[in-house]
């Protein structure tokens, strides 16, 4: 399992695949799939039984699949750009991660 780039509430860029040049979100991430599922990207069309014990309508419902986290970029909360992350550790002990375009700290 690798170290992650990307974090949940993230906002990032996807870099590759049909939603090339989107922004989003990331709502989950799996790390030992390495894979992380961002809002509004990557959408299927799943077929849905109707539950009614859970209140779920049938039909077709639209929503977002997992994709590999090597497809998205961090977007630096500074400079608003995409870019690659490195690691820094604090005099307090704490592990950030540094915008490598910038400089600047991404995380809060």
């Amino acid at each position: 399992m690798a170290r992650l780039h990307v974090k949940k509430e993230d906002q990032v860029f996807v870099l590759g695949g049909k939603d090339r040049g989107k922004t989003g979100r990331v709502l989950r991430v799996f790390p030992a799939k390495e894979r992380v599922v961002v809002e509004n990207v990557n959408l299927v069309k799943r077929h849905t039984r109707p539950n009614p014990q859970k209140n779920i309508k049938g039909g077709v419902v639209e929503r977002e699949a997992p994709l590999h986290i090597s497809s998205v970029q961090v977007v630096c909360r500074s400079c608003g750009k995409h870019s690659r992350v490195t690691f820094q550790r604090l005099e307090d002990g704490r592990k950030v991660r540094i915008c490598r375009k910038c400089g600047g700290t991404i995380d809060k």
